[in-house]
């Protein structure tokens, strides 16, 4: 079998908002990779027919028949399914950092589901194993490879590391690598564990095409902004920035809203009490078809993001590439991770996500200089061109699945790193 044979596992497969887990399934096959990917659960979006490339042959861990499938590999492979057990046995009575009795007791439940899954990936001749995100998927990632005695990687992103993390010391640990969406995530994998190789900046990729987009020049702002509602993107900033902009300026406005969420009620309720329920349009979730019209259709493009309650916050979000890509200026939260993308008065504006005052001072900004929003749009466009284009980091990833970089090499699933 090609050592050019991987499975991709995440949380669901394929699913509209993940365009960085697809994508790169796409394009590693356009290279003529064999890779087999699927989810932990049942996707909403497996019906979707712009994704019936990915659909077809895409699986489940947790499907109807995952217990039997998981004692068949028992069965068969009794050694390897046994020491994998005990392996999660073990992170449970030692997880090598915190973490809550309930994560902990999931983790033998979890091993055995990875056995079902490692029944699956043998029968395709899977050399490797790479999850995207690094709680759940990464889990059941790791415990599969342990009982195929095959390498894992991984790639963290955001709510994964903070308020879902689950084992992230042991998973550093034992990758063959981990891709790094930024040098903030490096440094901050670097403070956990140690290693001189095996942490490799691999961005989240978006295709550089140019869309249609146009600079317009008359009185009314168009804002687009497109997320999940939840409270770390600082929508609720962005619509009270713009009723002051709209009565500093006495100009008119418009926000589009893309996305749904936990927080929609509350932020339509916002633009009631706000008395500018008019001037906010709520969508709900839009495909990427449709993420691309709306950008065409706007003059700025802001997303406010900040670090919730919870401690959560952004890596480096997808559409802030997207918009920068089509060369669209762009207003967003000033976060460690958004500041490789995004330097401030050089290719887009950067604000702290919960003072609607600097984000207003950023819209008559970008309102008043047609010149500025041309000028912040190009540099944008040329940022992502250079660092975040899909294929030059499908290039670095390949470079590390096919065993090119500094990364250790991994044994049983287990790499060995030397520690500093």
């Amino acid at each position: 079998m090609s050592d050019r044979t991987i499975a991709y596992l995440a949380g669901k497969f394929p699913l509209r908002s993940e365009t960085f887990v697809y994508r790169e399934v796409r394009e590693l096959r356009r290279r003529g990779w064999t890779v087999v990917a699927g989810g932990l659960h049942p996707s909403p979006d497996v019906n979707d027919p712009s994704f019936k490339d990915l659909s077809d042959g895409a699986f489940v861990v947790y499907d109807r028949s995952w217990i039997g499938r998981s004692f068949s590999e028992f069965f068969a492979h009794p050694l390897s399914s046994l020491a994998t057990i005990f392996t999660a046995i073990g992170d449970l009575l030692a997880p090598g950092e915190a973490m809550s009795f309930r994560d902990r007791i999931k983790l033998p439940a979890q091993a055995f589901a990875s056995l079902g899954l490692a029944k699956r990936l043998r029968e395709k001749g899977i050399q490797r194993i790479h999850c995207h995100f690094a709680h759940a998927p990464t889990t059941v990632g790791m415990y599969a490879a342990r009982a195929m005695k095959i390498p894992f990687s991984f790639t963290g992103h955001a709510n994964d590391l903070f308020q879902r993390r689950a084992l992230l010391a042991r998973k550093l640990h034992r990758a063959d690598f981990v891709s790094c969406i930024s040098h903030w995530h490096r440094e901050l994998y670097h403070s956990i564990v140690a290693r001189e190789t095996g942490y490799d900046v691999v961005r989240c990729g978006v295709e550089t095409a140019p869309l249609k987009w146009h600079n317009r020049n008359d009185d009314q702002l168009r804002v687009l902004t497109v997320s999940r509602l939840v409270e770390k993107k600082g929508t609720d900033t962005l619509i009270r920035a713009l009723v002051d902009f709209g009565k500093q300026t006495s100009k008119p406005w418009q926000l589009v809203v893309a996305g749904d969420g936990p927080e929609k009620e509350k932020l339509i309720q916002l633009a009631n009490d706000l008395a500018c329920s008019a001037s906010v349009q709520f969508l709900g979730a839009v495909d990427n078809a449709r993420v691309n019209e709306l950008l065409a259709a706007c003059d700025v493009f802001a997303l406010p993001c900040r670090r919730d309650a919870n401690g959560d916050a952004d890596g480096i979000p997808v559409v802030l590439m997207e918009a920068m890509a089509c060369g669209v200026p762009v207003i967003s939260g000033d976060l460690p991770a958004i500041r490789e993308l995004v330097e401030h008065n050089v290719n887009g504006l950067l604000v702290d996500g919960r003072d609607a005052n600097a984000c207003t001072a950023a819209l008559e900004t970008l309102a008043s200089d047609e010149n500025r929003r041309r000028t912040l749009g190009q540099a944008g466009r040329i940022r992502v061109e250079s660092e975040f284009s899909l294929a030059k980091n499908v290039d670095r990833l390949e470079k590390l699945l096919a065993g090119e970089s500094q990364g250790e090499k991994a044994l049983g699933g287990i790499a060995q790193p030397r520690m500093t």
